[in-house]
């Protein structure tokens, strides 16, 4: 039996102890820590699996980034990931309860599209990510184009964006 509570709940010591267990301590290279580089992690859309005695055995984390487009503008986004699972526990369905938690819970706090890098054959299955609409993304490192993944956050979500490089959500200054 698993349960699922807020990743904010955890310390940032188990997180990484997670995440180096599950892709490795070099994980940090990838293309997307330089996509939400600089960014804080969203609470309200991060979440923990944590087994019967209370151990964290699964993590997903959700970040604010946007897709830059030529003109300059930017898109909000959402991106999902790392789903992240204690080696020993894989394939017990924690990882599918994350998403499947993202999931809804996206769909009542965001209009922002979601996106991420992934199967596109498992994502697709289960929670409708396509990359049919992000064939003219880029991104700020080496990346597989069909993988690139993106859904609306709900039906009536703001439309993905067409064409640009994903990057950090540059947030305007505040006025006084």
């Amino acid at each position: 039996m698993i349960r699922l509570e807020p990743l904010a709940h955890q310390s940032a010591d188990a997180i990484d102890g997670l995440l180096d267990a599950a892709f490795g301590t070099d994980r940090r290279g990838r293309t997307a820590y330089i996509i939400r580089l600089g960014m804080a992690w969203l609470t309200d859309l991060s979440f923990a699996a944590l087994d019967a005695d209370g151990a964290m055995v699964g993590l997903l984390q959700s970040w604010p980034v946007a897709l830059h487009a030529p003109d300059g503008t930017q898109t909000a986004l959402i991106m999902v990931g790392p789903v992240a699972v204690m080696p020993g526990v894989q394939n017990g369905g924690h990882g599918r309860a994350l998403m499947d938690r993202l999931i809804e819970t996206a769909a009542k706090v965001t209009d922002d599209p979601l996106m991420m890098i992934g199967d596109p054959g498992y994502y697709q299955r289960f929670w409708g990510f396509s990359a049919d609409e992000t064939d003219q993304w880029q991104a700020p490192g080496p990346f597989e184009a069909h993988r690139l993944l993106a859904r609306q956050s709900h039906p009536d979500g703001a439309a993905i964006p067409c064409a640009g490089m994903l990057g950090p959500r540059q947030i305007a200054p505040a006025t006084v």
